[in-house]
């Protein structure tokens, strides 16, 4: 069985990859998945030790967090991977004025 058929992109194929394909165009690095694992991690680092992150189950099962230089979460949200990565482009970069700040909670060390 091939996955990649001739003269098809795979974004062609599975379409939900052009959400993490935009993400990793804007700097975003993704981790190797781990044996046993079902998820797909991904973070972008900010300056001033800022991280946006994001975990993938699958196409309607993401969550997405930024934390700040305390790893205290300013911001989270939850659903479908298309919908995460559209609040991710709208989140305003953190040295923004408008950027959340306040704590939420902790994030995973």
């Amino acid at each position: 069985m091939t996955l990649i058929v001739p003269g098809s992109s795979l974004v062609a194929i599975y379409p939900v990859l052009q959400h993490l394909l935009d993400l990793k165009d804007g700097g975003w690095k993704f981790l190797p998945m781990e044996p046993g694992h079902d998820y797909l991690d991904g973070f972008h680092a900010w300056g001033g030790g800022w991280r946006d992150s994001l975990r993938v189950k699958d196409e309607g099962d993401a969550l997405g967090i930024r934390t700040d230089r305390d790893n205290s979460i300013t911001w989270e949200f939850a659903g479908s991977l298309a919908d995460v990565v559209h609040e991710f482009m709208v989140l305003p970069h953190p040295g923004d004025r408008l950027a959340p700040r306040l704590a939420r909670g902790h994030g995973p060390r």
